[in-house]
């Protein structure tokens, strides 16, 4: 890939200091390569067109949006950046991002999916929609990694997603999956939330770049509600890696980031809506 990588968070539960960012339950990432201009994630759509004036970013120059994975807090700006878009803009996903997400707690049993109004308008096809399984290039140098084998049973997912109203069928969520960029010194890999695992997306990555090594891994972990047991198995095998750089987001949670600040203290950075990477 030849040209520098542009990331900035838009949309993250935590912000920086900059001025009048704000944040919510959610993320969204926008990749600049070139006169490429991809949103990845959309957050829940609360903060993300006041966060991109505030940060200098058009939303209305984008042409390409990743979904990582169907729930509303990475896909309900989606209809506000249609909305803004100047051009034809493709949306790239897994075909099962587009059914129905639930999820089951003490309250009962509450919808998680994309918004209805947005699920309709992509289904409707005034908009081009990719949906595949397989990785894709979606633009130049910018892949997604598809789906993501679950290799490490670790990582299994143990909450309460389910495909259906009464919370009785169980939701693999096998439509999670991450995008990265090649660079010189190696793959910089961006997260949703990483429901497939992120050693399970790190080995899947490097599969698909025939062993390069990864460079950084910025994004959603979703080791809120991990064991002990389970973070101190991520720590251990995400020193397989190598990693320059680890920005932990979004559901990662507080537990888990303090133990990857600690284990990875020259590793380790801050993010937040605001925060800028270029590689």
């Amino acid at each position: 890939m030849k040209g520098a990588v542009k990331v900035t968070i838009l949309v993250d539960n935590t912000v920086t200091a900059a001025a009048g960012v704000r944040g919510e339950h959610g993320l969204a990432f926008w990749i600049e390569i070139g006169a490429n201009r991809v949103l990845f994630d959309t957050g829940q759509g609360l903060v993300l067109a006041d966060n991109a004036h505030v940060l200098g970013v058009d939303l209305g120059a984008v042409d390409t949006v990743v979904l990582s994975h169907g729930h509303y807090d990475h896909t309900g700006g989606l209809a506000e950046v249609l909305r803004a878009a100047t051009g034809a803009v493709t949306v790239h996903a897994h075909p099962e991002a587009l059914a129905p997400k639930y999820k089951r707690d003490a309250t009962g049993v509450r919808c998680i999916g994309i918004p209805p109004g947005i699920r309709q308008t992509l289904m409707a096809g005034h908009t081009r929609l990719v949906l595949s399984r397989a990785s894709v290039e979606v633009a130049p140098g910018i892949r997604t990694t598809g789906e993501i084998p679950r290799q490490h049973p670790e990582e299994a997912i143990a909450e309460p997603f389910c495909r259906d109203a009464e919370g009785r069928l169980p939701d693999p969520l096998l439509d999670d999956q991450a995008i990265f960029m090649e660079t010189a010194r190696g793959t910089v890999v961006l997260l949703g939330c990483a429901h497939s695992g992120v050693i399970n997306t790190l080995d899947h990555v490097r599969q698909l770049t025939a062993g390069k090594p990864v460079r950084a891994v910025i994004g959603g972990m979703h080791l809120g509600a991990a064991t002990p047991k389970r973070i101190e198995w991520t720590l251990r095998e995400l020193r397989r890696f190598g990693t320059e750089l680890l920005v932990p987001l979004h559901c990662t949670g507080q537990k888990a980031a303090a133990a990857l600040w600690t284990a990875f203290p020259d590793v380790c950075r801050g993010g937040g809506a605001g925060s800028v990477f270029e590689f």
